[in-house]
């Protein structure tokens, strides 16, 4: 069995948990770790996990809402560091911890009962990569920060059972909002965040009768609301907003199992 757990998700701060394999010792994967390494250490208690439990963090950019602790959980507790180089570069660490490995779009990678399978999108960061997880039954697919979603994109989640897909901004929203217009640009932009209708678009392509779970991740607070993600993505599935999971930037969202 895998299951899954977003720990928060949005500009404060993300994390995904991955768990799978043996119930008594199963493979546990990190999908971003930006949190303070007490904030880190709470949220995963409220699982049952403590940091040192954690085998793997894979590291999607450098953008401090995703890195968060991870040096420091990976130095600490000696936990397998996952991204890629231009990632790694653009920390400015002169120090790399033992630990350390560097993966690529299309790279593959055995942890445990987990096997991961990073793939490029676009976004203003150096070499950001997001992540198809597979635990030989099972395929979870988390997907943020990314200013749009063509076929590549499209091909790397194509069959997963189980969807974490950013919705951050409803358009009117954020054209209405009080961001500046520079900051609104870069948001809406190629290079930025993916917005609620066009994150359903790439759902409704991604649909299949396998499909178990999805999740609406990086809302923002201030251009989106959890209702509009939630129909969003229930009028691209076909299904009643109920049935869709919206990850809370402070709770997250409860464990789902796919087995």
């Amino acid at each position: 069995m895998m299951r899954f757990s977003s720990l928060g998700s949005g500009s404060s701060g993300n994390a995904t948990l991955v768990e799978a394999g043996d119930a008594a010792r199963p493979t546990r994967l990190l999908v971003d770790c930006g949190f303070s390494l007490r904030e880190l250490g709470r949220r995963l208690g409220a699982r049952g996990v403590e940091p040192g439990q954690i085998d793997a963090v894979f590291i999607t950019h450098e953008h401090g809402d995703h890195v968060g602790c991870a040096l420091t959980l990976a130095r600490r507790h000696g936990v397998r560091l996952c991204m890629s180089a231009g990632t790694w570069a653009a920390l400015g660490q002169d120090d790399a911890p033992a630990s350390l490995h560097l993966m690529a779009c299309g790279d593959m990678l055995d942890i445990g009962a987990l096997q991961l399978k990073p793939f490029a999108v676009p976004h203003d960061a150096s070499e950001p990569l997001q992540l198809r997880v597979h635990d030989g039954h099972h395929h979870l697919g988390v997907l943020t920060d990314l200013g749009e979603a063509g076929d590549e994109v499209a091909q790397a989640l194509a069959g997963c059972d189980a969807l974490l897909l950013e919705a951050n901004h409803d358009r009117e929203l954020l054209q209405s909002g009080p961001y500046p217009w520079f900051l609104k640009r870069r948001i809406s932009g190629r290079l930025g965040h993916l917005e609620n209708s066009l994150a359903a678009a790439l759902l409704q392509r991604l649909h299949h009768d396998g499909l178990r779970h999805v999740v609406a991740a990086h809302l923002s607070r201030q251009n989106n609301r959890p209702d509009l993600a939630a129909q969003a993505f229930a009028t691209a599935l076909g299904t009643c907003a109920q049935d869709i999971v919206v990850a809370d930037p402070a709770q997250g969202c409860g464990w789902l199992d796919l087995h």
